[in-house]
């Protein structure tokens, strides 16, 4: 049992340590995140719509 409370001392004592961004960087590294997830969703959806309709083309051919 003591070894738990020595290890939860430990992890309070490591969260003192942490330097924790600023409001605005966080803001910012957020609409990054969310503006580079909408792009990349964008590319691989356009990719998907071209892959589906060139299948579809093919099997009308035949």
């Amino acid at each position: 049992m003591s070894r738990i409370i020595q290890y939860f001392n430990e992890v309070k004592a490591e969260f003192k340590n942490i330097t924790w961004p600023k409001r605005e960087t966080l803001i910012q590294l957020t609409v990054v995140v969310i503006s580079i997830s909408i792009v990349i969703s964008l590319i691989l959806g356009g990719f998907d719509f071209i892959f589906i309709n060139s299948i579809r083309l093919l099997g009308e051919i035949k």
